[in-house]
């Protein structure tokens, strides 16, 4: 029997309720997807081998169709006039079609419009170099880079050449010229682009996403060529991303993929997104910006060093996730739990937001609360018949020792001046130490 809706009316239905996926299944109703949850279409029966089979060939054209019956995998891009693209995924499970659909929106947002960091605006019209924008599926990518090309667009009068699979957002030429490349149709692979593209006099390159070892190679050449290149990873903060790029290369090439790489980075962007309080999601950043001090420690394969330096960067636009989901909670757009499940480091953001944080549970306590419950518990047997002296120090106590500590330490100063003044004349140099006061924790 015929479905009562077609794909199209499917696909209508997204932006009205603010979708950005619809899942077709065998056996199960569509599916959306709103603000990161999925929600049953109830009102439509289960779908049948046939229903998708129905709904995705209708927008296939010949060669589409030829390749998803060839390897039964196959990456398309659909548009609805008036209403927006599509990124289109079809796939084969448990012998039936699946598809998933991507909404891009028609209109580019501006990074202002989008309120994304304002250093993204001065990474955009960087004159060379390689810039990485980061984070899980979903988590905005695509969108970030569309707003960092509109805005090279609307400013610099180059030439644009993006490599997509497939091609989601549409550019149309305002003070640069824009060509756009979908592999399966224009080219057959990032890589093999990556080869010539620089031949065709680019200023400036996207690549949709480095998939393998030679795609990144040639991103990386097509960078240190003078170009300035933008491209995509499924890595969630900038240390992570270095590392993953090096770690691609085979062990003996590695230090010299270090080098270059500190010589061309000039900045990375790692996106997340977090369901937003009061409806809608928000993306927190984790931005790093290509300075000497970044380019020495990539250069010498000491990426732990990473997260401090953006920490002491703020001055330079650089921000750690943990501090942009600090302000995101503090400013009361997130919730505490959903910033500790983006986190990358837990334990870090718990300090930043005074709290006490169990992973094993991911219970979320005050940490004025933590220590109360912690004071009422009853002590281990080996606390108990611990002696005085081995029992933990309170608070309460730190301070009166602490407080101790500063008045005896202000008595021997001014034993110690008096003591200048008297050996003056002598000419002895050696100070006294006795009467030092030992500072709290070990008298």
């Amino acid at each position: 029997m015929a479905l009562p809706y077609t794909l199209d009316d499917l696909l209508r239905m997204m932006p009205e309720r603010q979708a950005s996926d619809l899942h077709l299944r065998v056996g199960e109703p569509p599916v959306f997807r709103i603000h990161g949850d999925l929600y049953r279409l109830d009102e439509f029966p289960p779908l049948t081998p046939e229903d998708t089979k129905s709904l995705m060939y209708g927008i296939m054209d010949e060669r589409h169709r030829r390749r998803y019956e060839e390897v039964w995998e196959m990456d398309m891009a659909y548009q609805l006039e008036g209403v927006a693209r599509f990124r289109v995924n079809c796939f084969r499970q448990q012998g039936a079609l699946g598809a998933v659909m991507r909404l891009i929106p028609i209109k580019i947002q501006t990074i202002d419009e989008l309120q994304l960091p304002q250093v993204l605006k001065e990474l955009a019209l960087l004159p060379r170099g390689l810039v990485l924008v980061t984070g899980p599926t979903g988590s905005g990518k695509s969108t970030t880079l569309a707003a960092m090309v509109d805005h090279i667009n609307e400013r610099v009068a180059c030439h644009l050449i993006t490599i997509e699979d497939p091609i989601e957002f549409m550019h149309t030429d305002k003070a640069s010229s824009i060509n756009q490349r979908e592999i399966g149709q224009d080219t057959r692979s990032f890589s093999e682009a990556l080869k010539h593209v620089v031949r065709a006099d680019p200023d400036v390159i996207l690549v949709g996403e480095m998939r393998d070892l030679e795609t990144i190679a040639m991103a990386i050449t097509a960078a240190e060529t003078g170009h300035l290149v933008f491209a995509t990873l499924h890595t969630t903060d900038a240390m992570q991303t270095v590392d993953r790029i090096v770690d691609v290369f085979p062990p003996e090439q590695q230090q010299q993929i270090r080098m270059q790489l500190s010589v061309v980075l000039q900045g990375v962007v790692c996106m997340q997104l977090l369901p937003r309080i009061g409806g809608g999601r928000i993306p927190a950043f984790e931005i790093m910006i290509g300075t000497s001090a970044i380019r020495a420690v990539i250069r010498e394969g000491k990426t732990h060093m990473i997260y401090n330096m953006i920490q002491s960067g703020a001055d330079l636009g650089m921000i750690a996730l943990d501090q942009y989901l600090v302000n995101l909670v503090k400013g009361g757009y997130v919730t505490m739990e959903d910033a500790f499940l983006k986190s990358s480091n837990p334990k870090e953001l718990a300090t930043r937001l005074n709290v006490e944080y169990d992973p094993d549970t991911g219970v979320l306590k005050e940490r004025a609360e933590a220590q109360a419950q912690a004071a009422e518990a009853p002590a281990p047997v080996e606390a108990q018949t611990a002696a005085p002296a081995e029992q933990a120090v309170t608070d309460e106590q730190y301070q009166q020792q602490y407080a101790e500590y500063q008045r005896k330490y202000a008595e021997w100063q001014q034993q110690y001046a008096q003591w200048q003044q008297q050996q003056q004349a002598a000419g002895q140099q050696t100070a006294p130490t006795e009467g030092a006061p030992p500072p709290p924790g070990q008298q």
